[in-house]
């Protein structure tokens, strides 16, 4: 794997570059920092014909973008901007002295597919130009991963299975949200009933190598048993056990193909038992761990 390859603008413009690194086949991360001396329409162009999926994690400040198209997207400090294009031209924009660091995955499609499979291929990335998919506060989870991605100086990551195992719980953190159909009931949850939901979901994303229990669920977010259970269905189609069940098996498929061994991938999901974990996640995937891993080697 070769090292981060960096793009710098010229200092007239201000203190602003981009570094690249290629992690797999089709899975790249990109890290960013601008302080542009003036208002700054960066001309920014995608025509290589490729379909991809783009997670942006702001890490700090506010920036955006337009497309020719007229889509716009919006980058803010802890929030995570989901989108998908090909062969999208627009400008990213920067204020005048106001630090921007941001964090990009970039999936291209057969990534996708691996992981969303063909529906998910088809219902994600558009034939042409950007689709906006998802704006939302960034898990405590993820912002652990994505800190450490963007990690400069001290003590930077090198170990190509650390770098996998992050870039990969990033794309599995944004994996039950992209993947769950539409709400049509959640309206009849309140605003801040869906704002604890959220944040029951980014405690299982963050705490799932604990043994959660809907009780200690509901103690952490505020809401009665009967309302987490009745809401998660509404909002994420599943019981908060599925939901829970469906984050770990996710996230123990980035760790396995990312290299990891059997027993360290079921304890970072909260088995403590390796043979229990080899048959929760055998009746979830359909195939075995060791399966898995084998196709790594």
């Amino acid at each position: 794997m070769a090292g981060w390859s960096r793009l710098q603008l010229p200092d007239t413009v201000g203190d602003c570059h981009a570094e690249r690194l290629d992690i797999d086949h089709g899975l790249a991360v990109v890290r960013s920092r601008y302080l542009p001396r003036r208002d700054l329409a960066e001309h920014s162009a995608q025509q290589d014909g490729a379909r991809r999926l783009i997670l942006t994690f702001a890490l700090q400040g506010d920036s955006g973008y337009e497309s020719q198209g007229g889509e716009r997207l919006a980058f803010s400090a802890g929030f995570t901007t989901v989108s998908a294009a090909r062969d999208s031209v627009g400008e990213r924009r920067y204020k005048a002295n106001e630090p921007v660091a941001q964090l990009r995955l970039l999936v291209d499609e057969d990534t996708v597919a691996r992981y969303f499979g063909e529906q998910g291929r088809h219902r994600l990335l558009p034939d042409a130009g950007l689709r906006p998919l998802a704006f939302g506060r960034t898990s405590a989870a993820s912002a652990a991963h994505a800190a450490a991605l963007g990690r400069r100086s001290a003590q930077p990551i090198q170990n190509p299975l650390d770098l996998h195992i992050h870039a990969l719980s990033l794309l599995a953190g944004e994996m039950c949200a992209l993947q769950a159909p539409a709400p049509a009931a959640a309206g009849r949850l309140s605003p801040q009933d869906i704002r604890k939901l959220e944040q029951a979901r980014d405690l299982m994303q963050a705490q799932m190598q604990s043994p959660l229990t809907v009780a200690y669920l509901c103690a952490s977010v505020g809401l009665g048993e009967s309302k987490l259970q009745r809401g998660c269905r509404e909002l994420f189609g599943a019981s908060p056990y599925r939901l829970l069940l469906e984050l770990r098996m996710r996230r123990a498929l980035a760790l396995l193909e990312a290299g990891a061994q059997v027993a360290q991938t079921a304890w970072q999901v909260g088995y403590a038992h390796p043979a229990n974990f080899s048959a929760a996640f055998t009746r979830f995937h359909g195939r075995a761990p060791k399966a898995v891993r084998g196709r790594q080697r």
